[in-house]
């Protein structure tokens, strides 16, 4: 499978819990912090929610 780097560009402060716990399973905890995870489809459904705080590099 592909790889994809996700990085967290914005605050999850004033995020509703469940994309903070979101975030927490993705592996981003501070600002800036760019993880690898291979592109399978839960990983995307749990970018795709949480898309206006990370962004995505194949």
């Amino acid at each position: 499978m592909a790889t994809i780097k996700i990085k967290q560009v914005k605050s999850r402060i004033k995020c509703p819990k469940d994309q903070k716990r979101t975030l927490d399973a993705l592996g981003l905890t501070k600002l800036n912090r760019v993880v690898e995870h291979e592109a399978t489809p839960a990983i995307l459904g749990m970018v795709e929610k949480v898309k206006h705080l990370v962004s995505v590099e194949n």
